[in-house]
């Protein structure tokens, strides 16, 4: 499903979520008109490990410190807002110069990107403004009973990730 450039949507740590391939611009386009998103925003990859995303973050600007701080909190419900490699796609890091990162504990994304051998997006399976989906009904009531769905469970997260810039340690998504 994934390398055909489709969205899918997957269980995540506190509710279902919606991905695709980062770098196909024709799967992000899907996603963005799914959800009737703005690119600007950006997106949040995730990831079963640090090797799946180094390849969308500029290591050189992180300080050794900073590194410490992230690898610290994952795997885990933590993204961090990290240094965008000059050759990330506008799709991803939207009017911004970061990218959206997290390594996940979450079995069901571990397996999904092991499988798919990279990172993928991920966002909340709903439409923007709307309540994200906690349930597989909901996923196919919100976007076609037909819908690429993967078989799991949410984790017991009761709130999305926190998000924290780790170049100016603010903290962007309280939970």
């Amino acid at each position: 499903m994934l390398n055909s450039e489709n969205v899918i949507a997957y269980p995540t740590e506190s509710m279902f979520g919606l991905g695709c391939d980062p770098n196909s611009e024709k799967a992000v386009k899907k996603l963005l008109y799914l959800k009737k998103r703005n690119i600007e925003k950006g997106f949040i990859l995730v990831a079963s490990d640090f090797n799946q995303i180094k390849m969308y973050i500029n290591e050189n600007n992180l300080l050794k410190k900073q590194k410490e701080k992230i690898f610290f909190h994952w795997p885990g419900p933590f993204t961090f807002l990290l240094p965008a490699h000059p050759r990330v796609p506008y799709w991803l890091t939207g009017k911004f110069n970061t990218v959206a990162v997290r390594i996940s504990a979450h079995i069901d994304i571990i397996k999904l990107c092991n499988a798919f051998g990279k990172a993928l997006i991920s966002t909340s399976a709903n439409i923007t403004n709307m309540s994200p989906c906690m349930t597989r009904e909901e996923v196919l009531k919100n976007f076609g009973k037909d819908f690429p769905l993967l078989n799991g469970k949410i984790g017991n997260e009761k709130n999305p990730s926190q998000i924290i810039n780790i170049i100016n340690g603010k903290l962007i998504r309280n939970v």
